[in-house]
């Protein structure tokens, strides 16, 4: 039981090739111009993964005008995520796909005197937006860029052009890491900090942002759903309510499996965030693989719960579908993007 936003037919009026695995698509509305967005929004997309469509999230690259009309996005090629990144590689000039109008659930404060952003990968794009805004308002604004080697740092050279000595990069290739609980340290109390990139990058801003005292809602965050501690492997899920065993594949989440064999789950962001896919665990035989970012860390821990859009098993889980979320605890604001 999916949201149901509006869709449009875009078509692909060109590509980029960034670095070696992130490529860039200009989206043009095949029925008009693209809608203006604000910093941090993202598209979802309609792609044809393992013979069935799923809806894949990206963010946008830049600010509404860049490419007069239409929506930019840049995609990584991961050849062990779930598949939507090969479906996009796999697109020529010319394709039409269906994509959502322009989302928000990582919105932009403007007016914070100073904001702190940190991107690792492919996470710098939503913050190609987020810098320029910040500086054509004046405000200022550092930006924390990682990337595993020098071909990696996709829109550094643009960035550096606007943002001069504000833009700080880390190649870990060269040794070079992030103190990031420093960072966070000279970042004036009550400034905004924003993150985007894989777990690591955000278990450590998390444990910072915590262990510094710094309100909750001041950090937050973008991530990719499709990371986790643990290789991605085939697993079984057991529905009693609905008689089902199930194989969930290695290429394929649990809410995909389960929507495919008839088992309606509440859903959303289908990213790890919003927590409306929430399972109960039944039963346990193995390892669950927490990979989104809704449930906190002691909730985990207890394993009575997962997001059933993201995270894994290894082994065999058995589920409650019937579970619905009701109030929930205030939590730092985020969301999470998957490939």
């Amino acid at each position: 039981m999916k949201s149901n936003p509006t869709w449009q037919a875009v078509r692909i009026a060109a590509t980029t090739d960034l670095t070696p695995t992130v490529r860039e698509f200009v989206l043009q509305p095949t029925d008009g111009d693209a809608l203006a967005w604000p910093p941090g929004a993202h598209l979802q997309l309609r792609l044809h993964v393992a013979g069935r469509e799923q809806v894949r999230s990206y963010s946008l690259v830049g600010l509404p005008g860049d490419a007069p009309g239409a929506y930019r996005i840049a995609v990584k090629r991961l050849d062990d995520g779930r598949g939507g990144s090969k479906a996009m590689w796999s697109l020529a000039v010319g394709d039409t796909l269906a994509a959502s109008a322009p989302q928000n659930h990582f919105a932009l404060s403007i007016d914070a005197p100073e904001t702190l952003l940190l991107a690792g990968g492919i996470g710098i794009t939503p913050m190609v937006g987020m810098a320029r805004a910040l500086r054509q308002r004046g405000q200022g604004v550092r930006l924390l860029y990682a990337a595993r080697t020098d071909a990696e740092l996709a829109y550094a050279d643009t960035l550096r052009d606007g943002l001069g000595y504000a833009l700080i990069t880390a190649v870990s290739a060269r040794g070079e890491r992030f103190d990031v609980a420093r960072e966070i340290a000279a970042l004036p109390m009550g400034a905004p900090c924003y993150v985007c990139g894989p777990a690591g990058l955000l278990d450590a801003a998390r444990s910072a942002w915590a262990a510094q005292a710094r309100a909750a809602a001041d950090l937050r965050f973008e991530t990719f759903g499709s990371g986790g501690r643990l290789p991605s492997a085939s697993f079984v899920v057991r529905v009693p309510r609905h008689g089902a065993e199930i194989t969930v594949p290695a290429g394929e989440s649990l809410l995909d499996a389960l929507e495919a064999a008839g088992v309606e789950v509440m859903s959303d962001c289908r990213r790890g965030e919003c927590g409306l896919c929430a399972l109960d665990v039944l039963a346990l035989d193995g390892e669950i693989d927490h990979r989104d970012v809704f449930l906190s860390a002691h909730e985990r821990q207890e394993n009575r719960r997962l997001c059933a859009c993201v995270s894994r098993v290894v082994g065999c889980v058995t589920v409650d579908s019937a579970y619905r979320s009701d109030a929930e605890p205030d939590r730092i604001s985020g969301f999470a993007l998957v490939s």
